[in-house]
C-alpha cells in the first residue's frame, strides 16, 4: 500500500541523515504519516459534509463526481484535489496514492464504487443505506471481510453520545424490560408516490458524467434534472425510500442497544399507493424481535411520511410520554419498557436522552460509563482505526453496518409484497415464500455486473 511505502522512504531518509537530524526528521514525517490522503468518491450534497468531516487533520487528495458544477465548490475549496468524473479511472490512475476513500453517492452506487475500493485494498466509509438492495448489502459486507479491510457505513448516529447514553441506561435497568420501540420521520420530502413518472429526457450538461450515474441500474433512461440531484431517492431502481434514507439512522439505535441482528417478522400496514417504479408516501412498517439471551421479546414500530407528530390523526403517538409534550416534526425515536420511556428527539442520537416514568419526565440516576465516546464522527473513527490510534468502526460493514441494512431493507420487502415476512437472516431469505427471492437482487446494466475478486 502506498501508506507502507510512505513509511519505507520514511526510515531510509532517516538513516540517511544520520543521528543528528534523525530524531527532527521523524518526528516531522511521522506527524505527516498521520494525514491520510483521501479519495472522495461524491462531492455534492452529503458529499461536501462527509469530506469537511474528514479533511481535519488528512489531505483531501482526489475529488470525484459524475456532476463536475455540484462538485464545483469542493474543488475550489481544494484545488491541489485532482478531478475525476468517473471512480474507475480515478482508482485505475492513482490508487497507490490514496489510503482511505468515503463514498457519497446515490444509493445505487454504493455496491460498485465500495467493491472497486476494497479490490485495490483501501478503508472505505460508505453513505447509509449499505446498499439498495439486500443481495449487494450481504455481498459487500462479506468481500470487506474476505479482503480484511476497515469500513464504516455512514449513519453517523451510530458515534453519538446519545446513542451511547442510551444504551448505557437500557443495560442499567434504567426502564426495565424494553418491549417496545416507535420511530417516526417526514420523509419523504422529496417527489415519491403513485403516479410519479420518470421524467422526460433533458440535454445532458456538458460536465455531467450520465453514463456513470446510471451505472448498474439494467434500464438505460435518459437524464433528468426530475432524477438527479436529489430526487432519485423516490424511484426504486436508485434509492429506497423513505425507510432506506432514514432506517440505517434511526433503527441503528434499537438495533445496537437491544442487538437486534438476528431472525424477524415484518409487516407493513396503512400504505399509501405506489408501483413498481416509485415508493409509497406514507408506511407503517412494524418489526417482532423474538426474545435473545435476557432480552425479552421486542416490538419496532416505523411510521414515515407523517406530517406533524403533534397534529397527524394517522399518527400512532408513543405510550408514556406527556400529552403536552411536543415532538419533532421531522423525526424522533421512543423506548418503551416495563417501568418508564426513554425519548430521543432526533432521528441520530445526537441529543440527550430524556427519562419519563408514569408520564413525568424525571431526573436520571447517575450511570456508569460504559462506551467510549466517538469525537469526529464515522470518518474520523475510521481513520484512527487506519492509523492503529483506534478499533475499527462499530459500524463497520462485517459486525453492524450489514445486517442493519438488510434489516431495514426487509422492511421495504414487506411493503412491496404487501405480505408479512418471516425472515431467515442466515439463509436470506423468508421462510415460507420462494417469492421474496426474485426481489434481493438487481438485474445488472451490461458491462456493470459485479465482479468480487
Amino acid at each position: 500500500m502506498y501508506l507502507s511505502s510512505r513509511r519505507s522512504f520514511i526510515k531510509s531518509t532517516a538513516a540517511l541523515a544520520g543521528t543528528a537530524l534523525a530524531p527532527n526528521l521523524l518526528l516531522s514525517q511521522d506527524k505527516a504519516l498521520k494525514q491520510l490522503n483521501v479519495a472522495a468518491v461524491g462531492c455534492g450534497g452529503k458529499g461536501a459534509s462527509d469530506i469537511s468531516e474528514i479533511s481535519s487533520g488528512n489531505r483531501i487528495a482526489f475529488l470525484c463526481d459524475i456532476d463536475k458544477g455540484r462538485a464545483g465548490k469542493m474543488i475550489q475549496r481544494f484545488p491541489d484535489a485532482k478531478y475525476f468524473s468517473d471512480y474507475r479511472e480515478m482508482f485505475a490512475a492513482v490508487a497507490d496514492q490514496i489510503d482511505v476513500v468515503t463514498i457519497s453517492t446515490p444509493d445505487h452506487m454504493h455496491f460498485p464504487i465500495a467493491v472497486e475500493a476494497i479490490k485495490y485494498g483501501k478503508p472505505v466509509m460508505v453513505q447509509k443505506p449499505l446498499c439498495n438492495n439486500l443481495w449487494e448489502a450481504r455481498a459487500l459486507a462479506n468481500y470487506a471481510k474476505e479482503k480484511n479491510i476497515l469500513t464504516v457505513m455512514g449513519n453517523q448516529g451510530a458515534t453519538m453520545q446519545g446513542t451511547r447514553i442510551l444504551r448505557e441506561w437500557i443495560e442499567a435497568g434504567m426502564i426495565g424490560e424494553v418491549q417496545e420501540v416507535y420511530y417516526w420521520t417526514n420523509r419523504p420530502i422529496w417527489p415519491q408516490g403513485k403516479g410519479l413518472r420518470f421524467p422526460p429526457q433533458t440535454p445532458v450538461p456538458a460536465d455531467l458524467n450520465w453514463d456513470v450515474w446510471q451505472g448498474t441500474v439494467a434500464t438505460d433512461r435518459p437524464y433528468s434534472p426530475g432524477i438527479h440531484p436529489f430526487k432519485w431517492r423516490g424511484f426504486w431502481d436508485y434509492g429506497c425510500g423513505a425507510l432506506g434514507d432514514i432506517g440505517c439512522h434511526s433503527m441503528n439505535s434499537a438495533f445496537w442497544a437491544l442487538d437486534l441482528q438476528g431472525d424477524f417478522v415484518v409487516e407493513a400496514s396503512k400504505v399509501s399507493d405506489f408501483d413498481e417504479t416509485t415508493a409509497p408516501k406514507r408506511s407503517t412498517i412494524v418489526y417482532q424481535f423474538p426474545a435473545k439471551g435476557k432480552r425479552v421479546p421486542v416490538k419496532v414500530i416505523w411510521q414515515d411520511g407523517v406530517g406533524n407528530p403533534n397534529t397527524d390523526k394517522e399518527f400512532v403517538r408513543p405510550p408514556g410520554l406527556p400529552a403536552d409534550l411536543e415532538l419533532n416534526e421531522g423525526f424522533g425515536q421512543v423506548f418503551v419498557g416495563t417501568t418508564g420511556v426513554i425519548f430521543i428527539n432526533d432521528a441520530y442520537g445526537g441529543g440527550a436522552p430524556m427519562l419519563f416514568r408514569n408520564g413525568t419526565r424525571e431526573s436520571p440516576a447517575r450511570v456508569e460509563k460504559v462506551y467510549a465516546r466517538v469525537v469526529g464522527g464515522p470518518t474520523q473513527e475510521l481513520c484512527r482505526a487506519v492509523r492503529g490510534e483506534g478499533p475499527k468502526p462499530v459500524s463497520n460493514f462485517v459486525d453492524h453496518a450489514g445486517p442493519l441494512t438488510e434489516m431495514v431493507l426487509v422492511g421495504n420487502l414487506a411493503v412491496r409484497l404487501g405480505k408479512k415476512i418471516d425472515w431467515n437472516m442466515q439463509a436470506m431469505e423468508a421462510r415460507g415464500m420462494p417469492e421474496v427471492k426474485a426481489g434481493l437482487r438487481r438485474a445488472y446494466r451490461a458491462g456493470w455486473e459485479p465482479k468480487l475478486s
